[in-house]
């Protein structure tokens, strides 16, 4: 097997274990998918896949071998660019860059603006997604975390603690902000939808409310934001968000110290020196260690 788009094809199966999902992380149709496989078992005269109940695909003996052979192809590719970005001593070119929604929804991007100020020949494109990128696999090039990077290949900075409380509508909230939480029990509370898991703010809000407090649901923390906003009960928001809101009021006092997290900027080991992204973690990364005290809710 010679062709590297086939390998990459039962390389992308593999990992998603389905048709589609592999389809959509080489980003083409499941049709186009559906034939390509078919055309390469044909040419090998094997079947790479067992097709299973769920629309599950599962490797084969072989197709777990070539599996491992196309992934073995990738990792050396991608080392080879990073070599080759590595070296990169010129502001121009793309630059990836992906953050949570929240980040990206006001402060972020300011500091986005202001390095496309300093550096118009760099195009950057921000994944707003809440997902961990794999940066060895270039998925991005720089990412803006809540976690300090485990993965001996990353390099992180630490920017920031970031501090959570709960907000409201000024008449939502009421005579004012109080020291105790459970001061709060009979206000409706905007949450996260049921299915929600492994987010501490919504664990929160679990252990500390009544069912019948809820008046309303998403997995948006930016919708919940916005209904916040609107009247329709309190949110449990990062300061950063709430704070620089007019229309919104702190229901407690002071920043709920079970719910503070760290904000990290990351890269690759091998990409720190490239000049674009040196530029990026000097200009933006600076830019949010300077604004600590707003995201450690201090700054009000």
């Amino acid at each position: 097997m010679q062709n590297w788009n086939d390998l990459r094809l039962i390389l992308a199966i593999s990992r998603a274990r389905t048709l589609k999902g592999g389809a959509d992380l080489l980003r083409i149709n499941h049709s186009t998918a559906f034939r390509n496989l078919n055309a390469i078992e044909e040419k090998l005269g094997a079947r790479l896949f067992e097709r299973l109940p769920g629309g599950v695909y599962q490797p084969t003996p072989i197709g777990e071998r070539a599996a491992a052979t196309a992934e073995r192809m990738e990792t050396e590719a991608h080392g080879l660019d990073r070599d080759i970005t590595g070296s990169d001593t010129r502001l121009v070119g793309n630059l990836r860059v992906t953050s949570s929604e929240t980040l990206a929804f006001r402060v972020l991007t300011e500091q986005l603006a202001r390095f496309r100020d300093l550096h118009p020949g760099i195009m950057v494109e921000l994944a707003v997604d809440n997902r961990v990128f794999d940066l060895s696999r270039r998925e991005a090039d720089v990412a803006l975390r809540v976690t300090r990077p485990r993965e001996p290949e990353l390099f992180g900075k630490k920017l920031a603690n970031i501090a959570w409380t709960v907000y409201g509508a000024p008449d939502v909230v009421g005579e004012g902000a109080v020291d105790d939480p459970a001061d709060l029990r009979e206000h409706p509370f905007v949450g996260w939808s049921e299915a929600t898991r492994g987010v501490a703010a919504a664990d929160w809000l679990n252990e500390s409310l009544r069912p019948m407090n809820l008046a309303y649901r998403t997995n948006s923390l930016i919708n919940q934001f916005t209904a916040a906003r609107a009247g329709m009960g309190l949110a449990v928001l990062p300061c950063y968000l709430g704070d620089l809101e007019s229309g919104l009021v702190r229901g407690v006092r002071d920043p709920i110290a079970s719910l503070t997290r760290e904000l990290w900027i990351v890269t690759h080991e091998d990409l720190k020196w490239t000049a674009r992204i040196k530029a990026f973690l000097e200009t933006v990364g600076d830019g949010l260690a300077a604004q600590r005290a707003m995201f450690a809710g201090t700054q009000v």
